[in-house]
């Protein structure tokens, strides 16, 4: 009878201790590691995202503001903003004359608002629809001035920007890309030929923005009582959302007037000023029809036209001692208009 060998088993520590090649609980491990790692990097890029849209939102809500202050995006040596700005409510209002000094005055060809005041005093001798909201146009530029000159030095250098060389309407057109001029000489394109090339540079300069420097205008019209003005340019070559009315038109016409510098510059004819051009001049002049007219004492302020205005026009003219200002919107013939309402004014006041 064959015998068989026994049956050959392996050790036992062999059986309880030896793991096959294909044991999964390393990879297992690693993949655990990599999900955590994955989680890790998830939360941070969430907690950064979230920083981020904070950060984003307080910027936003500050350049929402149009009193903090900022810095020009446009040089070193543009003027900030600085808090708490805009200027005082003035004392000076247009109020009703004594009924022995109105004019009674009526045209053929009616206009939508205008107004006939003492620029001394505000008394207003002759009106038609003076609290009427209307576009105004280039008027705006009165108040782009009173802004600039309040937050800016006429000694001031201004960058001209791409933007300020691609303008629509009127505009001086000789601004020379990339360098810088002088602000006196853009604040005469703007109110002598009503640039609005030089509009768009003077609010990049002061405000760094077109948009930070409309805030700002719409702000001093509130501190200065407009209650009937709002703005949507520097310019006033869109309309839109843009308008005034005659009472309003009348304190930005004092403002102007009474301010030395800006007084100068809207009762010139012309002017001859230093600019980086061939021959280092540029020669400049008034769109004003009674300054082109020479109507006797003449001294300002400024023109407008767009379609949806019309023709309008804030003029002013001293005769002695009396000062008479008169504002037109949507005139037929605003110089007509303007001579026969300031003439028959310094008549009733019997020029003194």
């Amino acid at each position: 009878m064959r015998r068989h060998p026994p049956t050959q088993h392996p050790p036992l520590h062999v059986l309880t201790t030896t793991r096959p090649s294909g044991d999964r609980g390393g990879p297992l491990r690693a993949r655990r590691r990599r999900q955590v790692r994955r989680r890790r990097v998830a939360l941070g890029l969430f907690i950064l995202l979230l920083a981020a849209a904070i950060l984003l939102g307080l910027l936003a809500t500050k350049a929402r503001s149009p009193l903090v202050a900022r810095a020009p995006a446009h040089g070193r040596d543009a003027p900030a903003l600085a808090p708490h700005v805009a200027p005082k409510p003035p004392s000076w209002s247009p109020h009703s004359a004594p009924a022995d000094e109105q004019v009674a005055l009526r045209f053929r060809h009616r206009l939508r608002g205008g107004l006939l005041f003492d620029v001394s005093s505000g008394a207003v001798l002759w009106q038609a629809h003076p609290t009427r909201a209307l576009p105004i146009a280039s008027l705006t530029k009165m108040m782009t001035a009173l802004v600039v000159m309040a937050h800016s030095r006429p000694t001031d250098r201004v960058l001209i920007t791409w933007q300020a060389t691609h303008f629509g309407g009127s505009g001086v057109g000789l601004l020379p890309l990339g360098k810088r001029v002088p602000e006196l000489t853009l604040l005469y394109g703007l109110l002598l030929p009503s640039g609005n090339d030089a509009a768009i540079a003077l609010a990049q300069h002061v405000a760094g923005s077109q948009q930070h420097f409309i805030a700002v205008m719409n702000a001093h019209a509130q501190a200065m009582g407009l209650r009937c003005s709002h703005f949507t340019t520097a310019s006033g070559l869109l309309d839109q959302g843009n308008y005034s009315c005659a009472n309003d038109l009348a304190v930005l016409a004092h403002a102007v007037l009474t301010q030395p510098l800006l007084h100068k510059i809207v009762a010139s004819r012309s002017a001859i000023l230093p600019f980086p051009i061939k021959g280092g001049k540029l020669f400049l002049y008034n769109n004003n029809p009674l300054l082109i007219e020479r109507f006797p004492g003449a001294d300002g302020v400024k023109t407008g036209y767009t379609n949806a205005s019309g023709p309008c026009l804030v003029a002013a003219a001293r005769r002695g001692k009396t000062w008479l200002g008169v504002v037109l919107l949507n005139s037929y013939n605003t110089i007509d208009q303007a001579e026969r309402l300031l003439d028959a004014g310094f008549a009733k006041l019997r020029t003194r």
